[in-house]
């Protein structure tokens, strides 16, 4: 995937759009300070603008592959273009976590991309690892690594919720002895 022109077309598009989004996933996780590559993009996109992520989609080639309540797939027949996937922002949850997103610099500062707080990022590391126990040692790898790079200015009773909503809060106790500063 050629991430600096499908981000720069994407960014251009949802800003002109009024489109609220946010970046999550592996790009988010780089964007936030930690070295990691990813394929594709993800983001969190309000339901309201979902029709409106539909034609900026298909606008720039990318056809929809599944959508179920709780996410939409892109695709591109273009390798350049590659995937490119929504999560819906619909619950009080999800939403609040779309306004709190923050505009980062990426790309070497080339633009600016909307991207999730890393407490709400380690959320859905979290919730990934609930839902697919086969995340597990990837997602804890980014979650500690979120958690290393930005445990002095965390929201630690946020994380400590996410945690509680998926019944591990094991995980939390063990992110707050080897990481938070007290």
């Amino acid at each position: 995937m050629d991430f600096r022109r499908v981000l720069t077309a994407l960014i251009e598009s949802f800003n002109r759009e009024g489109i609220r989004y946010a970046a999550l996933g592996g790009f988010a996780v780089s964007a936030l300070g930690v070295q990691r590559s990813t394929a594709d993009l993800d983001f969190l996109a309000h339901k309201d603008d979902l029709a409106k992520v539909g034609e900026v989609m298909t606008a720039l080639g990318y056809r929809k592959v599944h959508v179920d309540q709780n996410v939409s797939h892109y695709q591109a027949e273009d390798r350049a273009w590659g995937c490119v996937d929504f999560i819906h922002a619909f619950r009080p949850l999800s939403v609040a976590m779309l306004t709190r997103a923050k505009p980062l610099p990426v790309l070497e500062g080339s633009f600016v991309l909307r991207v999730l707080e890393p407490e709400d990022l380690i959320g859905f590391k979290i919730q990934g690892m609930a839902n697919n126990p086969l995340r597990e040692s990837f997602d804890l790898s980014d979650i500690h690594a979120l958690v290393r790079i930005h445990a002095s200015g965390l929201d630690w009773a946020r994380v400590k919720q996410y945690c509680e909503a998926f019944e591990m809060t094991p995980l939390y106790e063990d992110l707050e002895r080897k990481f938070r500063c007290r």
